[in-house]
């Protein structure tokens, strides 16, 4: 019986610590950028012939922390076009980055 308390202590202990460990006043941490893309790509209304469409976006990031879109390298004029009007401009959320900087990410949109 003196066993099953000590181990229910210990129980106890190591959850409280966990607890304590979770500090909830940080917030979560941001996203990387590949990330934040994704989410600006999301809810597309492709119909898709093929599973997917592929293809490498370049860009680069102004002084307001907007994507400018230099060239998407794909063979689909339509995934071209949805990219471009999908991230040029939009704000990202980057602590370090350096304006101007030409970023290659790749693009994948799947049926």
């Amino acid at each position: 019986m003196r066993k099953i308390s000590v181990v229910l202590v210990a129980a106890m202990l190591l959850s409280v610590g966990n607890l304590f460990a979770n500090d909830s006043k940080n917030p979560p941490a941001k996203k990387n950028l590949s990330t934040q893309i994704g989410d600006l790509l999301e809810n597309n209304t492709f119909v898709l012939e093929n599973n997917d469409l592929t293809g490498m976006v370049r860009f680069t990031l102004n002084d307001e922390n907007q994507i400018v879109v230099l060239s998407v390298d794909t063979k689909d004029a339509v995934l071209e076009s949805f990219v471009k009007a999908r991230l040029n401009y939009q704000k990202v959320d980057l602590e370090k980055y350096e304006e101007g900087k030409m970023y290659t990410v790749p693009v994948r949109i799947q049926a």
